[in-house]
């Protein structure tokens, strides 16, 4: 896996559309000259890797996020897989579990989309609010076979937060190595105690929506931060903000992908997160996990 030193945005989106069920053209993200300048301003503030999690549903396009990444300088890191049920193509529902898992690995192995851009971690795979569906369950089984296989790292979407416990769960019942496992979406359950409890078995989580405070305050993700270090699970979070919307870059007087960086590390130095652990989240945690998975 190609890895630069430097801050890394674990999950995010260069460009995305899921206008198509959303019936809103804000969900269609592709505002690519903008974007290259927001990402530029994120390369300022040292920012060198973003682990991009659009996948087969959200009408990703591996050249457009490869360009954004040579003009912007930033390593992206692309991803194969599926994402939650209403999302998912017919392709899905007609495939064996082990038809999906042959499309990954060919992804990871020789390219997306017919380019040589290779993925570097399946995600993200979800599932829906509170609950697994049939056809989520195939993903899940086809993204754990193609793990054990290559080794690639994990990377999930929970709905609103839930369901993360039972994704735990079902990894640990297919012999997924833990370790190389992100629940994302934690943040928004703003539970604490639920949270702990996944990381008790041993994977990683994300508080990958800051900025959103439409779903939980900020503040309430500091609080929470400041617990976790407490209970001396550094090592284990990441941080990111899961852009989608054109309403959330600064060109349309949007919060922009670096307010994790110029409001909410300020935020959670104010509230008592040590530098120790932002350092981690932000460094070398995304470091330590991504560089294990070098092919």
């Amino acid at each position: 896996m190609t890895f630069i030193d430097g801050i890394t945005y674990m999950h995010e989106h260069t460009t995305i559309d899921l206008s198509r069920l959303k019936n809103i053209d804000d969900t269609n993200l592709n505002c690519f000259d903008e974007t290259v300048e927001e990402f530029k301003k994120l390369y300022a503030e040292g920012v060198r890797n973003i682990v991009d999690v659009t996948n087969l549903d959200m009408r990703r396009n591996p050249l457009y996020v490869q360009k954004v990444a040579e003009l912007s300088k930033i390593n992206i890191i692309q991803a194969t897989g599926f994402y939650q049920d209403k999302f998912l193509p017919d392709f899905v529902t007609d495939a064996s579990v082990e038809e999906l898992a042959d499309l990954m690995r060919r992804e990871i192995l020789e390219g997306i989309d017919g380019t040589n851009i290779k993925a570097q971690i399946i995600g993200e795979i979800g599932t829906s609010k509170n609950m697994m569906t049939d056809r989520e369950k195939k993903v899940f089984l086809a993204s754990s076979i193609v793990h054990k296989e290559l080794g690639i790292p994990i990377t999930t979407h929970t709905t609103l937060g839930t369901y993360g416990h039972e994704q735990v769960a079902f990894f640990k019942k297919e012999n997924v190595d833990l370790d190389r496992v992100i629940i994302g979406h934690v943040d928004l359950t703003g539970d604490v105690n639920y949270i702990l409890k996944m990381l008790d078995e041993g994977v990683y989580v994300e508080f990958d929506t800051v900025g959103k405070e439409n779903y939980q305050p900020d503040l309430l993700r500091v609080e929470m931060l400041k617990e976790i270090e407490k209970r001396g699970y550094e090592d284990k979070v990441f941080l990111s903000m899961d852009i989608t919307r054109k309403s959330n870059l600064e060109y349309q007087g949007g919060i922009g992908y670096s307010y994790l960086l110029d409001c909410f590390v300020p935020m959670l130095r104010e509230g008592g997160v040590s530098d120790k652990f932002i350092r981690k989240m932000l460094v070398e945690n995304p470091k330590r996990f991504l560089v294990r998975s070098k092919r």
